[in-house]
């Protein structure tokens, strides 16, 4: 049986950049550091997006599956006064994915968006590739440059 591609995979295709596709058990709803496990990747490696409203509107925040999103660091660097999460009933109308299965590539519009810089470990990091069940693993340098993308300090503690 073949496997349907995601649209996220569809456009990387298009757009001939590099990836790698890892599927996993749909079991309803993983976190990201079971997923890491399903695919047996480091889970520093294996990122979530968030999306996020604020005082300016709709931004999307990449950070390691492990970590915390700093509500006043994401505030800081995106300009913005204040940012909590979007409900989770917005986020399918808005960008087009459903929780547990955002990804920073292929929203209905492109958010301004921010990677976590404990990136920088990496050349290439894992998210979801649109869809429970999917991840896809791409250079940072071909996410920055499809998401235009900023990297900065955006989880809680020290370690990122």
């Amino acid at each position: 049986m073949k496997v349907q591609k995601t649209i996220v995979e569809k456009l990387l295709d298009q757009k001939k950049i590099p990836h790698e596709s890892y599927t996993y058990p749909n079991n309803g709803f993983s976190d990201g550091v079971t997923v890491a496990s399903y695919i047996n990747k480091p889970v520093k490696q294996v990122f979530k997006t968030l999306v996020c409203t604020g005082s300016k509107g709709i931004h999307v925040f990449v950070i390691p599956v492990a970590e915390e999103l700093d509500l006043k660091k994401a505030a800081k660097v995106s300009g913005q006064k204040y940012v909590e999460m979007i409900p989770q009933k917005e986020l399918l109308p808005t960008t087009g994915y459903i929780h547990g299965g955002c990804s920073p590539i292929a929203m209905k519009k492109l958010f301004p968006t921010f990677i976590d810089k404990s990136r920088e470990n990496f050349d290439s990091i894992i998210f979801s590739a649109g869809k429970i069940g999917k991840q896809v693993q791409v250079g940072v340098k071909d996410l920055i440059s499809l998401t235009n993308a900023k990297l900065e300090s955006i989880c809680k503690g020290e370690v990122c």
